[in-house]
Parts: structure tokens; C-alpha cells; sequence
């Protein structure tokens, strides 16, 4: 699998943040702000409501149970001895004797209660209560004992059985609602015990009242405190978050530093670690990404270089397999008995395969080169020699072609190479400038010392090379003038041998163009 910078699209990403910015209002933070306020406006609310709805008949079964237990009481009380006798009914009236027990006086004070016990004989009766009640409490019962009070059919009866009933009453008279327990003990008395209600409607109300504000001031505080606390336990999360888009854009610097001091910090430490993994395993990746795209670009280039060489030395046996394979016909055919003809025709025969020959060769000594099969040798040489040596071996091509060469160095230079292949590339450069004399027909060659190494140059006197050229003078086959190149039998091989053999010993090479020429240079190791 191949990564590269184009496998990261860029309008999903855009696309991404906008979506994270649509969602701006719904993260963590405001979504636990929000359903605790919520939570809070709920119970507030719900607490509201049943108080409207369920607290008065809450107070209501709460009296029911306090004048249950009054009842209880008040019917273990000696009443004969604490009855109260009107004092125009009989001879014998008598005051009581005893007080109520003072137990009775403080649960009837405390649950608000008035009540009072009256005789069968409704002669005698006990009150407790306002002081001018009792009359009006004695006719009441005496109408409920007699169901002659008109009360009793505005009553809904909460509770009833066979010695008492209980219900809610609205008292005409006094204008206010009560709850009323009234009927007769076992010893025959009669009694009724009431408590007022119109108070609960109003605690009612000022209760609803008292929890709105309270609520609200509730809501403010609990908002402020939510969102402080929510605000440093989604902090951690939402670094979480960035450093998550950070590593999606392959930004792996950053690093989560928050301290929540529970799983999220075990959480952030993974990220950190998957962080480093990543950056490590993406580096590694590209590495070998790298790497096979150089291999890749190094195959097509050898291909391309394969086709190339192919079609040119397709291109160069072309020319000399024609010839012989023409003039071979030619004798064979006896197309001319000339003995002088037949002579030309085996020459051009011999010719054109020396060229053939030459041209393997160099193929080979350059594959050979460029595949680091013929690898240098390292000796110490006299180069002034080796040149004088090159110049004898090319004596008669230099009067061939009528040639000045000029070569003054005596002295021995002394230098590190491949004596061999060094004498090739010599070789290859003055046949080079030989076959581009022109104008006067000099060639000039020159060993220079600069530092630690010897600069050998070859120049020759002609036509200066296109500048466009030069770049590719060292390509395989590459001819500048093709049909001269032709006429001297040249293949374009000869500039890329000196390549390969200069670059093979980690030395430098090059071409220079003068007014009146040009020039090829090459330098050679000379330390001792």
C-alpha cells in the first residue's frame, strides 16, 4: 500500500468541522447542564404540584387521625365528675369538682381543637374552646344527634362508624371550613370535636409561593455550581476531543496534559501512547512508501532505459547489418567481376562489422560498468606516461586527420586509479576530439595539480556544442551531430563509458565550451 499526501482528502474534513460546529450546543458539557437544571425545574415543579394537589388531603387525614385520638382520650375521662350543670334546670346543680387533666388541655391547644361532651339529658356538658362557643356547639350537636342541622347536608363524610362519625363541614355561622368528629361514647354521652381548615388553604398557598422563590434561587445556584463542576469534568474530555482532531489531521505533537485524577487520565495516557505508535508506525511508513516509490520510479526508468537502449542499438546494427548483408549479396550474385570491386565490396564488408564488433563491445564494457560487475582496480600510475603511451598508439589517425597536438608535460604526475580503465577514457576523448577537429586543427592536452588531485584536460579546436546539448552528452547513444557521428563510425557510447569508469573511482567529469572549441575534463586522486 502506497501513502501519500493525496490519500488525505480535504472536503470530508472541511465538511467534518462544520458538523462539529452545527454541534456546538449539544456537547457533553451542555448536555449534563441542561438535564440536571432540568431535573431540578422537575422536582421543583412536581413538588409544587402535589403540594396543590395532595397536601390538603394529607392535613385532612392527619386531623382525621388527631380527632380519632382526642376521641380516645376524652371518652376515658370520669366525665361526671367535670360536667357543668345549667343553673336553672334542677335544685341539685352542682359546679365540677375537677379540672381537666392538663395532658388533654396541651394536645387540644397544640392540634387546635375545640370540643365539647354533653349528657344524655343534654343538662350537663363539659367545653373547651372560645368561651362564647359553647352554646352554639351544644345546638350543633343537638342537630347533628337530631339531624336537624342544615350543615350536615354540605358534610362529606370521611369516615364513619357505629359510635362516631367524621366528616368536613362547612359552618355557615362562623364561615369557615372544619373537620368534625361527633357521636357517643359507650357510657352514653354525647360529643363533638372539631378543628378549623381554612388555615391549610392558605399554608398552601404561601407554601407554593415560598418554594417558587426558593426554587428559583435553588436553580440559579445549582445552575452556577452545574456548570462549574461540569466544566472541569468534561475539560479533560474535551482535550480528549482536540487532540482526537489533531491526530486526524496527522498532527501528532500534541499530547493530553489534563489531570482529572480518575479513568480519563488512563484514557488520555492511551491516546498519548497510540499518539507515539501512530507518529512511529506513519514514519516507518513513509519510509518504505519512500522507498518504493524510488523503486518504482527506478524500475520505469530502467524500462525506459531498456526500451531505449534497445531501439538504439537497433538503430546502430540497422545501418552496418544492411550494408553487409548488401554487399555480401553483391559478391555473391557476382554482380561485378572487377576484381578491384570485389575488393571494395569486402572492405566496406569488413568495415561495417569492425564497427559492429566496437559496438558490442563497448555495450558490454558499459553493462559491465554500470552493474558494478567490473569493479576498479586502485594503483598508483605515472598519467603523463599513460598519455604519451595513447598518443604513440593513435599516431596514424592523428595524421589521418591531419592533427596539431600539443602535449609539453615531461615530468612524471603521479596518480590513484584504475590504470586500465583510465587509459580508456584518455583514449575515448582524444579520438573524440580528433573527430571534431575543425578551424585550426589543434588538439591540446594539459595535466593540472590543484590540491590534492590532478585535472587532466583535452581540447580541441571546433565548433562549440549547443549549450541544450550539454546535459546530455553522457546519455547512451546520444549524438549531437548525427551524421558526423556516422561518418567516424561513432555509436554515442564512448562519453557514458567515461562516465561510468569517473564516477566508479568517486571522481569528477565535464565539458567546457570556448570561443574557438571545446573542451572535456576529468580529475584523479593524487595523494601519496
Amino acid at each position: 500500500m502506497i501513502v501519500t499526501g493525496k490519500e488525505i482528502p480535504k472536503k470530508p474534513k472541511q465538511k467534518s468541522k462544520q458538523h462539529l460546529k452545527q454541534k456546538k450546543f449539544h456537547t457533553l458539557k451542555h448536555q449534563i447542564s441542561v438535564l440536571f437544571i432540568s431535573l431540578l425545574l422537575l422536582s421543583i415543579f412536581t413538588i409544587t404540584l402535589i403540594n396543590g394537589l395532595f397536601l390538603e388531603k394529607y392535613y385532612v387525614s392527619k386531623k382525621v387521625e388527631v380527632l380519632e385520638e382526642a376521641k380516645e382520650v376524652l371518652s376515658q375521662m370520669n366525665l361526671d365528675d367535670i360536667l357543668q350543670y345549667d343553673t336553672d334546670t334542677a335544685e341539685d346543680q352542682k359546679e365540677s369538682s375537677d379540672e381537666i387533666p392538663d395532658e388533654i388541655e396541651r394536645s387540644s391547644s397544640r392540634n387546635n381543637l375545640t370540643w365539647i361532651i354533653v349528657n344524655e339529658e343534654n343538662s350537663g356538658y363539659y367545653y373547651w374552646g372560645e368561651n362564647n362557643m359553647a352554646k352554639m356547639l351544644r345546638s350543633k350537636l343537638f342537630g347533628y344527634v337530631n339531624n336537624l342541622d342544615q350543615d350536615m347536608q354540605r358534610s362529606r363524610v370521611l369516615k364513619k362508624t357505629d359510635t362516631c362519625t367524621m366528616w368536613q363541614v362547612h359552618d355557615r355561622f362562623a364561615g369557615m371550613e372544619y373537620v368534625e368528629c361527633w357521636g357517643q361514647f359507650d357510657n352514653g354521652y354525647y360529643f363533638l370535636i372539631r378543628s378549623p381548615l381554612e388555615s391549610i388553604k392558605e399554608s398552601a398557598a404561601i407554601s407554593n409561593s415560598f418554594y417558587f422563590i426558593v426554587g428559583t434561587i435553588i436553580i440559579v445556584i445549582s445552575g452556577i455550581v452545574i456548570l462549574v463542576v461540569t466544566n472541569r469534568i468534561t475539560r479533560p474530555i474535551s482535550e480528549l476531543t482536540g487532540l482526537s482532531e489533531k491526530m486526524s489531521d496527522l498532527d501528532f505533537d500534541a499530547r493530553y496534559q489534563s489531570c482529572a485524577g480518575n479513568e480519563i487520565d488512563v484514557l488520555g495516557d492511551n491516546f498519548n501512547k497510540m499518539s507515539r505508535k501512530l507518529e512511529s508506525t506513519i514514519s516507518e511508513l513513509k519510509s518504505v512508501n519512500n522507498k518504493l516509490q524510488k523503486d518504482i520510479e527506478d524500475k520505469i526508468k530502467i524500462d525506459e532505459m531498456r526500451k531505449e537502449f534497445l531501439d538504439n542499438v537497433s538503430h546502430e546494427l540497422k545501418t552496418p547489418i544492411a550494408l553487409i548483408q548488401g554487399y555480401a549479396e553483391g559478391l555473391n550474385e557476382n554482380i561485378s567481376d572487377d576484381p578491384e570491386s570485389r575488393e571494395f565490396y569486402c572492405e566496406v564488408i569488413m568495415d561495417e562489422a569492425a564497427k559492429m564488433n566496437k559496438l558490442v563491445k563497448n555495450l558490454l564494457t558499459l553493462n559491465q560498468l554500470e552493474s558494478g560487475k567490473d569493479a576498479p582496480v586502485m594503483e598508483r600510475f605515472d598519467i603523463i606516461s599513460l598519455i604519451r603511451g595513447v598518443l604513440g598508439s593513435m599516431h596514424i589517425m592523428i595524421e589521418q586527420k591531419d592533427a596539431t597536438v600539443i602535449f609539453e608535460e615531461t615530468e612524471p604526475v603521479y596518480v590513484w586509479a584504475d590504470e586500465f580503465k583510465i587509459e580508456e577514457v584518455v583514449t575515448n576523448y582524444t579520438s573524440n576530439a580528433l573527430n571534431h577537429l575543425d578551424g585550426e586543427r589543434k588538439v591540446e592536452i594539459k595535466v593540472l595539480r590543484e590540491d590534492d588531485c590532478v585535472k587532466v584536460t583535452v581540447f580541441n579546436t571546433g565548433t562549440p556544442i549547443p549549450e541544450e546539448d550539454i546535459p546530455n552528452l553522457w546519455n547512451k547513444f546520444y549524438k549531437v551531430d548525427k551524421a558526423r557521428t556516422r561518418e567516424y563510425g561513432g555509436s554515442g557510447i564512448g562519453l557514458s563509458i567515461v562516465k561510468a569508469i569517473i564516477e566508479s573511482m568517486n571522481q569528477k567529469y565535464g565539458v567546457c565550451n570556448y570561443d574557438n572549441g571545446v573542451e572535456f575534463w576529468f580529475t584523479l586522486d593524487c595523494r601519496q
